[in-house]
């Protein structure tokens, strides 16, 4: 074992130390296409039940457990359910156990400041490595992992970035290995990392945030340990990019676009064409209201807006006050596409770090993709006029400036954009987006949850480290003040972190969204550790 440098993108590493191994995850029993899938195994019971409303959240009958082998649960309702005096309901609660909300229970010491709540909070969100369970929806994983809180019982993927924020600031860069483990585990037995370790959830991924994730986890203890991931960054990678190699100009194939002039970009997809399982009922009646023709494309699209993890929101639809004008999988992600220069980047640089056969071909493919990919978003996605990036419609190459949002953000902190780019963004970030409580998500109040006047974590720390990135140290503070006050008021007034937050009016708590705010709340928790620890740093920095 030797030392030598290993030359990341600065945003994504720090200084190298020891060689580590390059494969990390350990093996496991492959995920059956036969696990418990409610939707597939309980055929016209799961429908009955889910349109029945007798759940008001139609993840609950999903994550329920059966008592008996499904097939004889859906036979006992076959014969049954005609009867006289049939209760639905009672069947239900005879044959399934349901599931109870994380961090039930528990009660916020109100003597703790919110930082010292938070980390108390990591072992009420901490799940402990799964159990195989025939008769759960849940795919188990091998190492523990943090959930995000109350209705979200399972890992979810791009949450888990923003999480590790806060879990190294606490000193759990164990926790972050347990978890990068965890997503190598599942690229190695389902081929991706899907939106959460659910089987109603395979046939989509989120946000595809693992390489940042790898270079959190580096930075915090040896830039090599992230050689340990090399194997499943590259298959993950292989996943977001399958069908690139036969796409014609002006193609589309599942996940991958490639534009008129060659150019090869990424759209948000899901391989499957029905209601989601997890909001059924809200799926099937929005279906009804649209000619049977019109169906499966309205149900790929709300899978697709599922996949990009703001599901709802007027950035996807034409009609910012119609769900049924979804037209996700038309269009171009900024932020999408510059999780994948990311990606790109960070693959070329572990290979060219590597030094193995085929090393540094691949790192010179890699490199060579993520220019291109940068320059084709930029002529693409940023508008000059009005010195902002948009989402692309692929087919008309038509950017989509009626809807500007905070992912214009993205191409900032992942340094895509120029210096003159990164300067009109912030500004235009500043003049309309700030609010009294940090960034709004768009400047469209459509009552979707990611919509104004709601501020979401994950969103507040891209953009105000972005802009920071760009010499915008003034904005990016007076941003994280605004919005760690927020929170502090609001931990102050209830005992807890949730989810989203109102920027607008700061008495008033976050709506919008297919069911209640979720308190917990991980993603919430990592950003405002990290956001004060940050704070901390520069008011000692001022004192001394």
């Amino acid at each position: 074992m030797f030392q030598r440098a290993l030359r990341l993108p600065t945003y994504v590493l720090g200084p190298a130390a020891a060689l580590a191994l390059a494969v990390g995850c350990r093996r496991g029993t492959p995920v059956s296409a036969d696990r418990y899938d409610p939707a597939r195994d309980l055929g016209p019971l799961f429908h009955d039940v889910q349109l029945s409303g007798i759940f008001a959240d139609s993840k609950t009958f999903v994550d329920a457990r059966p008592r008996l082998a499904p097939a004889a649960i859906v036979a006992r309702y076959a014969s049954a359910h005609g009867a006289a005096g049939f209760s639905l309901q009672t069947f239900v609660e005879q044959n399934f156990e349901l599931p109870r909300p994380v961090g039930e229970g528990f009660r916020t010491d109100t003597s703790q400041t919110m930082e010292q709540h938070i980390r108390a909070l990591w072992s009420v969100l901490t799940r402990p490595p799964d159990t195989a369970d025939e008769r759960s929806s849940l795919i188990p994983l091998p190492n523990a992992y943090v959930v995000p809180g109350g209705r979200f019982r399972e890992v979810y993927y791009w949450d888990s970035y923003f999480t590790m924020l806060g879990l190294i600031e606490s000193g759990r860069t164990d926790l972050v290995r347990n978890m990068l483990d965890n997503f190598a585990y599942l690229v190695q037995t389902v081929g991706h990392i899907p939106n959460g370790n659910r089987t109603y959830y395979l046939s989509r991924s989120q946000p595809p945030f693992f390489a940042a994730m790898v270079g959190l986890y580096a930075r915090a203890t040896d830039t090599t340990q992230a050689l340990r991931y090399l194997d499943a960054l590259e298959a993950e990678y292989a996943f977001w990019m399958d069908g690139a190699e036969r796409l014609g100009p002006a193609q589309a194939y599942r996940r991958v676009v490639r534009l008129p002039d060659g150019s090869l970009l990424n759209r948000y997809w899901d391989d499957r064409a029905d209601p989601r399982p997890e909001s059924y009922r809200a799926d099937y009646e929005v279906a009804q209201t649209l000619p049977a023709a019109q169906r499966d494309a309205f149900f790929r699209n709300v899978r697709a807006t599922a996949e990009s993890g703001w599901d709802f929101s007027s950035r996807w639809m034409r009609d910012p006050k119609d769900l049924r004008t979804l037209e996700t999988t038309e269009l171009i992600p900024v932020d999408l596409n510059s999780l994948l220069y990311h990606a790109e980047r960070t693959i070329a640089a572990l290979r060219a770090f590597r030094r193995g056969a085929g090393d540094g071909e691949a790192a010179a493919r890699l490199t060579q993709a993520a220019e291109s990919r940068r320059r084709a978003l930029l002529a693409a996605a940023y508008d000059p006029v009005s010195g902002f990036f948009y989402d692309v419609r692929w087919k008309s190459g038509e950017r989509v400036t009626d809807r500007p949002t905070l992912a214009a953000a993205s191409p900032l902190y992942f340094g895509l954009a120029t210096p003159e780019q990164g300067r009109a963004v912030a500004a235009r970030l500043e003049r309309d987006f700030l609010k009294p409580g940090g960034f709004a998500t768009t400047l469209i109040a459509s009552g979707q949850q990611w919509d104004a006047p709601n501020g979401w974590p994950p969103l507040e720390w891209l953009t105000i480290e972005g802009v920071r990135r760009y010499g915008r140290a003034d904005l990016a503070d007076a941003a994280r003040d605004r919005w760690l006050a927020l929170n502090r008021r609001t931990y102050r007034s209830t005992g807890r972190m949730t989810e989203k937050y109102d920027v607008a009016d700061l008495t008033r708590r976050a709506g919008g969204g297919e069911y209640p705010t979720q308190d917990g709340f991980g993603w919430s928790s990592g950003v405002a550790l990290g956001l004060a620890a940050q704070q901390g740093r520069a008011t000692a920095a001022l004192q001394q």
